[in-house]
């Protein structure tokens, strides 16, 4: 039997592992897929658009120019530079360091400069009560009067012996400027009750202020008259 039939062989099924593989790649994609166009949809991928000016004010943006920017160089409340409550450069309390306020009164004239020295006192302290009679008396005419008025003065001091030493220093220019202000005396002056007292402290500051021109301290506290004589 030469025409005897071949056996038939079967086909093996294919595995149904690429199935599965293709089905799980398609899922995916699906997946991607619709999560990509879901993203385009909301927005997700666009750029945001500028804030406006109002959002800027409202969540105090510094460049906003009409938020709180403005406090530093605006007109509403300005900290640094405006013309509302300047703290360091306008027109307010920052004046009292370099304007014409407080600083003014701690450094004299000059706001900028270093203080003045106002010598007050010698290096020492307040020492014990000390007297000094100048030798000569005072003798002046009264003014627009015959009459004289000789007085002899004691000056009392608490500082130190620099004081008395100054006014024997001074001796001559003191007796100039005494005897001016007595020459302005008149026979009115003389029945004031205070006159006396009056007298002796324009004498006072008057030798005062000579001291103060040419030795910056004055330092007579109290004139006294151990001789008053008017005739």
């Amino acid at each position: 039997m030469s025409d005897a039939a071949a056996p038939e062989v079967e086909e093996k099924p294919k595995k149904p592992i690429v199935k599965i593989i293709l089905a799980v790649v398609a899922l995916v994609v699906l997946i991607a897929g619709t999560m990509v166009g879901t993203l385009f949809i909301t927005g997700f991928f666009n750029k945001p658009p500028p804030p406006t000016a109002d959002e800027m004010v409202a969540e105090g943006a510094p460049d906003a120019g009409h938020g709180e920017k403005k406090a530093e160089g605006g007109h509403g409340a300005p900290a640094e530079g405006g013309h509302g409550a300047p703290a360091e450069g306008g027109h307010g309390e920052k004046k009292a360091e370099g304007g014409h306020g407080d600083k003014k009164a701690e450094g004299g004239k000059d706001a900028g400069g270093p203080p003045k020295l106002n010598k007050k006192s010698p290096d020492s302290p307040r020492f014990e009560y000390t007297y000094s009679q100048l030798d000569r008396e005072f003798l002046v005419n009264l003014a627009g009067s015959r009459k004289v008025m000789s007085v002899q003065i004691a000056v009392m001091t608490r500082y130190d012996e620099r004081v008395v030493e100054n006014v024997k220093k001074h001796e001559f220019a003191l007796r100039s400027v005494v005897m001016d202000a007595m020459r302005l005396t008149t026979e009115a002056d003389l029945a004031k009750p205070d006159f006396r007292k009056d007298l002796a402290i324009k004498i006072r500051d008057t030798m005062n202020n000579l001291l103060e021109k040419y030795e910056d301290f004055g330092g007579i506290e109290e004139i006294y008259f151990t001789s008053f004589i008017v005739q």
